[in-house]
């Protein structure tokens, strides 16, 4: 890329990704022409010839957000509505850009496809499992059949990496499938059949936590860590503060506002702790490079920054976790985003597990590159890396070598996993039955300092201690306790 090729950014032109994104490409040297999501929004656009086009988010823009609904009136601010028509009209969007950068031999630096499969919690999730990277186990929409494995944290085999990303597996209350309008019924009944009483459900088309709950059931009690809000009149908006429901009745109620528009359901990943706070990470991979890193710390089960949450001490983090499974952890989020190889960078959200050694991939994000007074190790910040990487050629490279890179993952994990299969069988065969590993789910554990998931989110807790069940002690993550200053909601889709 030269300075004589015209940089195109689709984006909100006031919005500060946009702004911030201007500052380092002045700063590099390169001009940049902003295409608006309102004018994609509406119709076909016009693309100069050769430009090279970079796609932001179309978020926190409430007429933007309307116009991509399809709907007559913007939504109120922060009011979660209409997630699947949003994701119709993202995708239709998206559709056009394509054809106007085929029509003017530009170069996409995020694939349109990547970007909705990024989108699509659900086809994620099966992009991701093809390519044996670890995430947490899924819920399939039958209440008979077995959740989804996920090979790096099971061991099981998965299917071959696709050329093209997967069909999802039909998720509780999929919009638009054949015998997918079930609710929370269906989930309840989804859960007692995989023997799972903790997990997150998602919406399928959310961001940034919008209308996720950590949901925990046991014998005649239940509770949903959640940021919505579920006003008297059954809406539902996205606060900037996170609850507690108890109240089955209310839960039942969020669940069925949101499941027509699809919901993905991951088994609980018990994560591990810095201190009295649960951590995760944000790892943004640049053209194969995870060289900017966030650590998420917060005292309840979400953990992103906007609902009052603080980055955390990265060394501490290394320092707790070794250098090899610090090594192995990013290069499972390289290979995450080796399964979107048309994308110059995506956010890759990090679970690590107690104990420090285990790890999985919650979510691959297509604009997780807003990292405000983060640098790389060259003191570029996450902007100046990508335009360095544009520049230099990594990118091209990239593209070029990311597929090869899961093939030959892909190929020593099958010699592994076949090596691992005589083994066992030997092993079974010699030693009996009673040697084979139990499939029910195991108690979450807890402990205290740097190797255990703090007991809020582990389990249940009760002031009293007796029945692993009550209100939680000060500090971890109640009502008010993740409390932002100022508005109490947000614009529902800020990607």
């Amino acid at each position: 890329m030269t300075g004589r090729v015209p940089l195109v950014v689709v984006g909100n032109p006031e919005n500060r990704r946009v702004t911030l994104f201007r500052a380092a490409a002045t700063e590099a040297g390169v001009p940049v022409v902003v295409l608006p999501w309102r004018r994609l929004a509406t119709g076909p656009v016009w693309l100069p010839r050769a430009a090279v086009v970079r796609i932001d988010s179309p978020g926190e823009d409430a007429e933007v957000d309307r116009l991509l609904r399809g709907a007559d009136r913007p939504a109120e601010h922060g009011e979660i509505v209409g997630l699947a028509a949003w994701y119709a009209g993202f995708r239709a969007a998206l559709g056009r850009l394509g054809e106007a950068a085929r029509s003017a031999g530009a170069t996409l630096l995020n694939d349109p496809d990547d970007v909705l499969a990024m989108f699509d919690k659900r086809t994620c999730h099966a992009r991701l499992t093809a390519a044996r990277v670890p995430v947490p186990p899924a819920l399939r929409t039958a209440p008979s059949a077995p959740p989804t494995a996920s090979p790096g944290l099971t061991g099981s085999p998965g299917p071959t990496v696709p050329s093209a990303s997967p069909s999802p597996s039909t998720s509780v209350g999929s919009a638009g499938q054949a015998g997918s309008t079930g609710g929370y019924p269906e989930l309840r009944a989804a859960m007692r059949a995989a023997g799972w009483s903790r997990v997150f459900v998602k919406p399928a088309h959310g961001s940034s936590a919008s209308g996720v709950l950590a949901l925990q059931v046991a014998p005649g009690r239940i509770r949903a860590t959640t940021s919505v809000e579920l006003t008297a009149g059954g809406k539902l908006y996205n606060s900037l503060r996170v609850r507690d429901y108890t109240d089955e009745r209310q839960i039942a109620a969020i669940v069925d506002r949101l499941a027509p528009d699809g919901l993905h359901v991951e088994r609980w990943f018990p994560k591990a702790g810095l201190g009295d706070r649960t951590i995760d990470l944000r790892v943004l991979v640049v053209a194969g490079r995870p060289e900017h890193v966030v650590v998420r710390a917060s005292p309840g089960p979400l953990t992103n920054l906007h609902l009052g949450n603080a980055r955390a001490d990265l060394s501490a983090l290394r320092a707790a976790m070794g250098e090899s499974a610090y090594a192995a952890a990013l290069q499972n989020c390289v290979r995450a985003a080796a399964c979107f190889p048309g994308s110059l960078h995506v956010g890759v959200d990090l679970l690590i597990g107690t104990g420090w050694q285990r790890h999985a991939v919650a979510e691959v994000n297509a604009f997780g590159d807003l990292l405000p007074g983060l640098s790389d190790p060259a003191g570029r910040d996450s902007y100046a890396a990508e335009l360095h990487a544009l520049r230099t050629g990594r990118f091209d490279r990239w593209r070029a070598t990311a597929p090869t890179l899961l093939e030959s993952t892909l190929l020593e994990s099958t010699l592994l996993e076949s090596t691992l299969l005589e083994s066992t069988l030997l092993e079974s065969t010699l030693l009996g039955p009673t040697m084979l590993e139990s499939t029910a789910e195991p108690e979450p554990t807890t402990g205290t300092g740097t190797t255990a998931e703090p007991a809020s989110t582990a389990r249940l807790e009760s002031a009293a201690g007796a029945d692993g069940w009550g209100p939680r002690r000060a500090g971890d993550g109640g009502i008010g306790q993740h409390e932002n200053p100022g508005r109490d909601r947000k614009v529902g889709r800020a990607a």
